[in-house]
């Protein structure tokens, strides 16, 4: 009897065996994004099998390097997203980030949101705005290498649906020919508990009047049903915020964005405003019109000193890129 209690005190000391253990799975190793004259590769796919069910974890981990190819990165700061694609050929983006200058860099990203998504056979995209590549002198592209990590445990309450929105929509602003209003259709909170909208937003252009879209900080709304949320998108703690060894004026306030950073998207919970029968979705941006532009008249308001021609350096056409989707929580 002595030795089953003691047996029996040692074996409550003994730490209690996880339900389930943590789980990573490589996406892709060594993915060479770049751009020559003879092929286009800055827009890579691949598919890989993720966990046949997601219930035992209650975090999504997306770890996310870039590197430089035969140590020359490209020199300029890119545009770039990650994400999936579905069976039915929508993008999901995961994450949207901006290359660093001529370095490499490295983040992590909670992806949990897409949690509903995030199992069996997924085919998975990343795009970068790359113009050079092998054999460039400024420089031979980027290196990616992207995997996920799926941690164990309970939640309150867990993403069930995911409704994508807007992805990557591409929104000219400044030309009244132009509209930037997007809408859609959200579905009502019919079988769930709760709901939230993400949405990321970059601004991207300059040398245009207020030398929009990257350099100004403008108010941007969504509306669901009867409620308007409204945010200014502008970043100003990139300076202290990236890897000062890149190169460029990485230091500069923009849209939203740094150079060599991820993008954090913007959330707000909507569960009050879907009552009922599905609601309206409307995205918009402050009035604004780009007098220094093709066909302005008169011609005014250009800060760097350009005409009013597009000129693809010194002069780009004000743009915001734009991905909204919803999550609906059980």
């Amino acid at each position: 009897m002595r030795i089953g209690l003691i047996l029996g005190l040692f074996l409550s000391c003994l730490p209690l065996a996880s339900a389930a253990s943590s789980e990573r799975v490589t996406l892709t190793t060594g993915t060479h994004v770049y751009f020559t004259g003879e092929s286009n590769q800055r827009e890579r796919q691949f598919e890989v099998n993720l966990p046949a069910s997601v219930e035992p974890f209650a975090q999504a981990t997306l770890h996310f390097k870039l590197s430089c190819p035969d140590n020359k990165c490209d020199p300029w700061d890119r545009f770039g997203s990650f994400g999936m694609v579905d069976g039915q050929g929508r993008y999901f983006e995961l994450m949207r980030f901006i290359t660093p200058y001529a370095i490499g860099a490295e983040w992590t990203f909670d992806i949990s949101s897409f949690l509903p998504l995030l199992v069996g056979k997924q085919t998975f995209r990343v795009f970068i705005d790359t113009w050079v590549g092998p054999g460039h002198p400024s420089g031979h592209g980027w290196l990616v290498d992207a995997s996920i990590e799926f941690t164990p445990g309970t939640l309150a309450q867990r993403p069930a649906y995911v409704l994508p929105l807007l992805s990557t929509e591409n929104v000219v602003y400044g030309n009244p020919e132009q509209a930037t209003e997007r809408q859609g259709i959200l579905l009502p909170l019919i079988g769930y508990k709760s709901a939230k909208i993400v949405t990321s937003i970059t601004g991207h252009g300059q040398g245009n009047a207020q030398n929009c879209a990257e350099f100004c900080p403008k108010v941007h709304s969504l509306k669901v049903g009867e409620r308007v949320f409204s945010r200014r998108i502008w970043r100003d703690n990139c300076a202290s915020t990236v890897d000062p060894n890149q190169k460029g004026n990485y230091f500069y306030p923009r849209a939203g964005w740094c150079p060599g950073d991820k993008v954090e998207p913007w959330v707000e919970d909507i569960t009050t405003a879907l009552v009922g029968e599905s609601v309206n979705f409307t995205y918009d941006v402050e009035a604004y019109e780009n007098t220094c532009r093709p066909g302005a008249i008169p011609c005014q308001g250009c800060v760097l000193g350009t005409g009013c021609d597009f000129d693809g350096g010194r002069h780009t056409e004000p743009r915001y890129y734009v991905s909204s989707y919803v999550v609906y929580y059980e």
